[in-house]
């Protein structure tokens, strides 16, 4: 990892594949962020990433992201995200200013909605007009209820994982889907090594082909 939390290793990849994941505290999306980062470096590719979050308690705003290949920066421009892998639908929104046309989504559409909407007197956007929105801007929306998945898993705790596994599907990184749960294997708990390969599998399942 580099001094801003970051990984990188010298080999890169031939175009840049830039990622942006996010969130809520409390959904795993740093774990995420970082599993793909040992795995790039695992693989020998070349890879930079940050994080931006708020509370960590579930609520906060988490937003990292991941550049692989020959990049210098982990920060992604306006409109240059190959991939947004959205937790939660409105942060999905949020992070309209670095999708476009290229750009593919992939969102859990059950909303978390934050303490402060309630407390403020406001309402949470119909995730109807979120996606519609997204759709408006993006090429392509795949959306789907990550938890569910987590839950037939067998615990919702997997949620994360299921969104990795959404990301593979697309087959865009540059790193074959075995190797990835295989690393998944590694890191989890042996006793929960099971319940998560299914919920990667699930993930890769529902984007697969999509």
């Amino acid at each position: 990892m580099n001094g801003d939390g970051g990984v990188s290793s010298s080999k890169g990849h031939e175009k840049p594949l830039n990622i942006q994941l996010v969130g809520v505290g409390g959904q795993g999306v740093i774990l995420i962020s970082n599993i793909i980062g040992w795995a790039c470096v695992k693989h020998g590719l070349n890879i930079l990433s940050s994080e931006i979050h708020g509370m960590s308690q579930r609520g906060g705003v988490v937003h990292t992201t991941v550049r692989i290949g020959d990049v210098y920066s982990p920060i992604i421009a306006k409109g240059e995200a190959d991939v947004l892998l959205a937790f939660e639908p409105l942060e999905a929104a949020r992070a309209a200013e670095v999708i476009s046309k290229k750009t593919e989504i992939v969102v859990s559409n059950r909303p978390i909605v934050p303490f402060t909407v309630g407390a403020w007197g406001q309402k949470y956007p119909p995730v109807d007009e979120i996606l519609s929105a997204l759709r408006g801007i993006s090429g392509k929306v795949v959306a789907f209820d990550a938890e569910d998945l987590a839950m037939k898993a067998g615990s919702k705790v997997t949620t994360n994982i299921v969104m990795l596994g959404a990301l593979m599907g697309l087959e865009r990184l540059p790193i074959p889907p075995d190797i990835m749960k295989g690393f998944v294997a590694e890191k989890v708990p042996k006793k929960f090594v099971d319940m998560n390969l299914k919920a990667f599998d699930l993930g890769y399942d529902a984007t697969k082909g999509a």
